[in-house]
C-alpha cells in the first residue's frame, strides 16, 4: 500500500502512513475480542430423575433364594409368597424376559421350596433355572 514518488533524496515521501490504520485494526480486534460471550466446556444433558419407588426386578436375572430358616429372598430382600407372586408377575412384562434363578439353602425345609416353585409354576414365568447346585456335585 505505498506510493512511490520517486526515488530523489531531498524529494518529499509519498508513502502511507500505516500506523493509525493498523492502531484502529487493534482496537477493533480488542473490542471485538471482549464482546464474544465466555465459552464455556460444559455438555449439557439431561439426566433421568431417581425413581422414588426403586423396583426390586433387575432386568437381567432375578434370584429367588430359600434359607433355612424358611424365609423367601428376592434378589437378597425378604419377601411372602404375595409379594413373590407379585414380582414374578411383573417380571413376565419386561422383554427380553429377565431368567429366574432359584437356589434354596441345603438345610431348607422341603415344604417351604415346594411352596416357592408351586408359586413360580403358577405364575407362568419361563427361564427357571436352579443354581448352587454344582456344590453338591461331589456329594452323590
Amino acid at each position: 500500500m505505498a506510493i512511490s514518488m520517486g526515488s530523489a533524496e531531498g524529494a518529499p515521501m509519498g508513502d502511507m502512513n500505516t500506523t493509525p490504520l493498523i492502531d484502529v485494526m487493534l482496537v477493533l480486534l480488542i473490542m471485538f475480542i471482549i464482546t464474544l460471550p465466555i465459552q464455556t466446556h460444559a455438555v449439557k444433558i439431561d439426566l433421568p430423575t431417581p425413581n422414588p419407588n426403586p423396583s426390586d426386578i433387575e432386568p437381567d436375572k432375578n434370584k429367588v433364594f430359600v434359607t433355612p430358616e424358611g424365609a423367601v429372598l428376592w434378589n437378597g430382600t425378604p419377601v411372602n409368597f404375595t409379594q413373590l407372586a407379585d414380582f414374578l408377575e411383573q417380571t413376565k412384562l419386561i422383554q427380553p424376559t429377565p431368567e429366574l434363578q432359584l437356589e434354596p439353602h441345603p438345610q431348607a425345609q422341603y415344604v417351604v421350596v415346594d411352596q416357592v416353585i408351586a408359586t413360580i409354576k403358577r405364575s407362568g414365568v419361563g427361564g427357571l433355572g436352579f443354581v448352587g447346585n454344582e456344590r453338591y456335585a461331589r456329594d452323590f
